[in-house]
């Protein structure tokens, strides 16, 4: 393959126009860069969705959910001897080169074990994606939104709201909806955890990445993310969600996280 730098789309049953506009802008970023399209779906109808040599289409309709899919294309990059990859979600578009500051920023700070852009929504504004650790009173309180007072607070900081938009620092959790890895880091920590089906599994990528390695939020460049929410309109995907939080909170603690709290005061003390 020769390529330095890889990425991965995990597809099921897509919508093939907001499909092709995330591929087409990751294509058109850089030419140095090879693609990964698992796709989970029953059907392999999105086979033909991009004509590319630098684009690799896995059928795995065995779906064994988003990081395991992930996993494939993980490995399959270390094989070939990729030094970085970039996970990306399917509803995720942008113009110009981001691909090229992301790597060049991990190429320059050796520390930096997975990386995340500014993910704005498709108005401009700004998804507030950098978290601290949570804890499961926390996962409640984002989906009750009440005392209004209170949970303003709250989400301020939880989500690191009142940082300075333009500012690069680490947070314990970035999303998975566009993320870059070092490869060498992946070796060490391991890929996603498969016991999650969807949901969490890169709030756990993310943990285990932070012990070792920085998890940084890197706002200099911006992406599009076309936000679905599907567990707030879905009871099928909120089902899942729920176990997905289960088994989160099972692996790392409920209320009582000594390592939560620690890491969570280190991250707010980069701002005093």
């Amino acid at each position: 393959m020769g390529y330095k730098t890889t990425s991965s789309v995990v597809l099921y049953n897509n919508d093939s126009k907001v499909l092709k506009k995330a591929i087409e802008s990751l294509l058109a970023a850089t030419s140095d860069m090879s693609l990964f399209l698992i796709d989970n779906s029953k059907e392999d109808s999105l086979r033909t969705i991009i004509n590319d040599i630098r684009v690799t289409y896995i059928h795995n309709p065995s779906n064994p959910g988003f990081g395991a899919a992930h996993n494939i294309a993980i490995n399959l990059a270390i094989e070939a001897g990729s030094k970085y990859h970039f996970v990306v979600n399917p509803d995720i578009y942008f113009s110009g080169d981001v691909i090229t500051p992301m790597v060049k920023y991990m190429e320059q700070n050796v520390q930096a074990g997975m990386l995340m852009p500014q993910i704005l929504n498709t108005d401009g504004s700004i998804q507030y994606l950098p978290k601290l650790l949570p804890n499961p009173t926390t996962i409640l309180f984002r989906k009750l939104k009440t005392p209004k007072k209170l949970y303003e607070k709250f989400i301020n900081n939880y989500e690191l709201r009142k940082v300075p938009d333009d500012l690069i620092y680490e947070a314990p959790i970035i999303s998975g909806c566009f993320t870059l890895l070092r490869l060498d880091a992946i070796k060490e920590i391991g890929g996603y955890d498969d016991n999650f089906f969807m949901y969490f599994e890169d709030w756990d990528l993310s943990r285990r990445m932070h012990e070792r390695y920085q998890t940084v939020y890197f706002p200099l460049v911006s992406v599009y993310h076309e936000y679905y929410s599907g567990a707030n309109k879905s009871l099928k995907l909120f089902k899942i969600y729920l176990k997905s939080a289960y088994c989160y909170f099972n692996k790392w603690g409920w209320l009582f996280d000594n390592k939560r709290k620690m890491i969570n005061k280190k991250s707010l003390a980069q701002f005093k």
